[in-house]
């Protein structure tokens, strides 16, 4: 039997998650709430399954409707989960989960006590290639990490309601607590605002966790070129991961530093071959919708569940703090599941 899900937001990301749910065997598109009239007019025609709307309530009310897909401004995310959440549906939350951290555990814990699906749309954690990335961290093939450099740049889409750490950090963010070895505890960050001068375009950041790893990340949608690229730098080994590149998206650099044994204190670097193993190419957004349908039906706990959203949502806060305080130092408290093992410890 297909489990029934409506999508809250038609706007810019809403379509995508669209037109991949409504492509899953065990999925029924049933509702669609729009606010705009035109943007519902437009959909009508490609998803005539389904229902359409421009009020939420239709679809609270709606005894057969399995869960709600919001997708709507980051500033909206809290209060439209928490009601989600209240009327009883399972909910998928776009990133990120909330503004702050309080309202992302409000969710959590909420999920939690109704015993209901709550997932967070961190679409690179369900990326092939950053799973790939993770299990090469993880077997420890790059040897002891020392450093992770995100780059997340474009020109466009400029945005009013949330700044480029929010909109474009968010991503990465999930990246880099995927991948690290322990729990961030400090962070720093300045940007800009050329284009609204309270919006920053630009953001640089650096993030520091208890195990000793430091990264940083440049945030901008004011950039001449379009760059999604994560940068490991290992003991052993090096890695990027390239999803621009319509090929060797995934490069594991034979390169160190190596000791010489009759001499004290020089090294010399090794530069050894590349290899690029083949990543596949399904669509991480399609994954990402299958395991939310495919959690809905087996009551699995999701990968990105609300305990990892109130986690970026934590870092994410304090960066912003550092941005207000002109790239103070913050500390990162630690969210209500810090005891959860990371991905090492799950593989």
């Amino acid at each position: 039997m297909s489990v029934r899900v409506g999508i809250v937001g038609m706007g810019y990301w809403g379509p995508n998650l669209a037109r991949n749910l409504a492509t899953l065997e065990s999925c029924e598109l049933a509702w669609c709430c729009e606010l705009d009239e035109k943007k519902r007019g437009h959909w009508e025609s490609a998803y005539p399954q389904a229902r359409f709307t421009a009020d939420i309530d239709d679809l609270l009310g709606d005894p057969d409707l399995a869960a709600i897909v919001v997708a709507t401004p980051g500033s909206t995310h809290a209060a439209l989960g928490q009601r989600v959440l209240e009327a009883g549906k399972n909910c998928f939350v776009e990133k990120p989960l909330a503004h702050d951290t309080a309202s992302a555990e409000r969710l959590a814990r909420l999920a939690d006590e109704r015993g209901l699906v709550l997932m967070v749309g961190h679409l690179l954690s369900y990326h092939p290639g950053v799973r790939q990335l993770a299990d090469l961290i993880g077997r420890g093939e790059l040897g002891r990490i020392r450093y992770v450099h995100a780059q997340r740049l474009n020109l466009g889409k400029l945005r009013t309601d949330e700044n480029a750490l929010w909109s474009l950090g968010a991503h990465d963010v999930s990246v880099l607590l995927e991948l690290a070895d322990g729990a961030p505890v400090e962070v720093s960050a300045r940007g800009e605002g050329f284009m609204r001068e309270d919006v920053e375009d630009v953001v640089f950041a650096h993030i520091r966790f208890d195990s000793g790893l430091f990264t940083h990340l440049h945030l901008s949608w004011l950039d001449p070129h379009k760059v999604r690229r994560i940068t490991v730098v290992g003991s052993e080994r090096m890695a990027t991961l390239d999803d621009m590149a319509l090929e060797r998206k995934l490069s594991i650099w034979d390169n160190s530093f190596a000791s010489l044994s009759d001499t004290y204190g020089e090294y010399i670097t090794r530069s050894g071959p590349v290899h690029s193993p083949m990543v596949l190419n399904t669509e991480p957004l399609r994954l990402e919708c299958a395991h939310f349908i495919e959690c809905l039906r087996t009551g699995e706990r999701p990968h990105t569940d609300g305990a990892a959203g109130v986690r970026v949502v934590t870092v994410l806060e304090a960066l912003q703090a550092s941005l207000d305080a002109d790239g103070a130092s913050i500390p990162v408290k630690a969210p209500i599941d810090a005891g959860r093992p990371g991905i090492h410890a799950r593989q």
